[in-house]
């Protein structure tokens, strides 16, 4: 039985001359990789590059970016640097707006995948006679059956529910005692709110402790209201089907920030627009390179999330980079009369209100031809005090007025109005007219 608090100690403890001489190797070793794809040897020639050019760490600046649309046009199996014999799976994006994105992964890859899940759930004190419930989708979204390897690694009793059908979940984590769920953070409100519908306390009736949230962009204020309500800690999770899928990133006990795993990624963070590197603390693009990835590496991949590094040490002895919860994307952002405006932002401010629930919507329209913002969000308590009604909806639009720079048109809805999502919410919804 490992009795230590981590899962790897030898990778988790490195000092960071260690890890970079690490990384370096690594990073030596994946570039040679690369360029046995004709993909890479093009992007190499065309930035008059080669391996050998690359003898330190800041020679990652050196190296061709790689985006979304490179693995768009290189559908479906162009990214490969492994023969398709040695794949054994593979992971592909909706390809709502064109062609899917697909990721191949050998037998080694999933088990350094299942690794990274497995370090994460035990950073959190998860161990191996816990009972781990996993709500999320599986098939091709990677969710699914990256958390389901990972616990398993770790050795729990995983109990994979899959998405929805709450009933059913409360059922199984009274009956099975579970101890630990991952769930989108929208779905864990949607369970509570359940709960309450049938008497559950989830503090009195479940053996919870931990929950793992991510996949979707959530607020300080939101974790916290999960936490107050599920009577657990609740731990943000990171992750990407371009790198894996979820383990890339994980909160520890401190809760401050998300340890970055380095001996498996080289992190950077950009400027979106000038593509340079910003100096710690401040916002930028996160640009990930993989490091030990086997079927399809990836150099300097463009993620379009936005976040800080926050530091590189941590009291939990652990010191792979912490990097700030996502603040956003670099191409999520809303524009609205030439005012630069995340989702996030909004609803960092709905949830410093404890009388409206987590569930809300921004709808852009056109109205006298002048592009308008209207947030929707539902009242935890119905009531008919036009008075504190007519008070409330004021100081929300003058707290995001002062965030956002401009004054939406607020209604407050009563709960159940809005539309509940399975998967994913949908939390913006674009109507404007386009005027040429």
């Amino acid at each position: 039985m490992n009795n230590s608090p981590y899962f790897n100690p030898e990778r988790e403890t490195m000092t960071r001359q260690q890890l970079e001489a690490f990384q370096l190797e690594r990073l030596k070793q994946t570039v040679r990789h690369c360029l046995t794809n004709k993909f890479y040897q093009k992007k190499f020639k065309e930035a008059g590059i080669t391996a050998d050019d690359i003898q330190t760490l800041d020679d990652v600046r050196r190296l061709p970016f790689t985006t979304k649309q490179d693995l768009r046009e290189t559908y479906p199996f162009g990214m490969a640097c492994v023969p398709l014999r040695d794949c054994v799976r593979l992971h592909s994006s909706s390809g709502t707006t064109g062609n899917p994105t697909v990721i191949l992964h050998t037998q080694k890859d999933l088990d350094e995948w299942a690794n990274q899940v497995a370090r994460n759930l035990w950073m959190v004190g998860l161990r191996p006679d816990d009972v781990f419930q996993n709500s999320s989708g599986y098939g091709m979204f990677t969710g699914g059956l990256g958390f389901q390897y990972g616990a398993e690694k770790m050795g729990m009793l995983t109990v994979p529910a899959a998405a929805g059908n709450s009933l059913r979940q409360i059922k199984f984590i009274k009956d099975f005692g579970t101890t630990a769920i991952h769930a989108i953070p929208s779905y864990v409100t949607r369970l509570y709110e359940v709960m309450q519908q049938e008497g559950v306390d989830p503090r009195r009736d479940t053996k919870l402790k931990v929950l793992a949230i991510g996949a979707e962009p959530h607020s300080e204020e939101q974790r916290k209201r999960i936490e107050e309500m599920m009577g657990v800690k609740a731990y943000n999770s990171f992750g990407m089907s371009e790198m894996c899928g979820p383990g890339v990133g994980f909160e520890c006990p401190e809760q401050n920030g998300l340890h970055f795993w380095e001996d498996y990624y080289i992190v950077e963070i950009v400027n979106p627009d000038t593509l340079e590197p910003v100096p710690d603390g401040e916002i930028g693009e996160l640009v990930l390179t993989t490091l030990c990835r086997e079927a399809m590496p990836l150099l300097r991949y463009r993620t379009r999330d936005l976040t800080r590094v926050l530091g590189r040490t941590c009291p939990c002895g652990r010191n792979h980079v912490r990097l700030d919860r996502m603040r956003g994307r670099s191409d999520d952002m809303i524009v609205l009369r030439g005012v630069n405006i995340f989702p996030i932002q909004i609803e960092k401010i709905l949830m410093q209100f404890p009388e409206v629930g987590t569930n809300y919507l921004i709808t852009l329209v056109t109205e006298d031809n002048n592009d308008q913002m209207i947030v929707e969000v539902e009242l935890n308590e119905p009531t008919d005090d036009y008075g504190k009604l007519q008070k409330l909806s004021q100081e929300i639009c003058r707290r995001l007025s002062d965030e956002i720079l401009l004054k939406p048109k607020l209604r407050l809805l009563s709960k159940g109005t809005l539309p509940v999502s399975e998967g994913k919410a949908v939390r913006v919804v674009d109507k404007r007219k386009v005027y040429q």
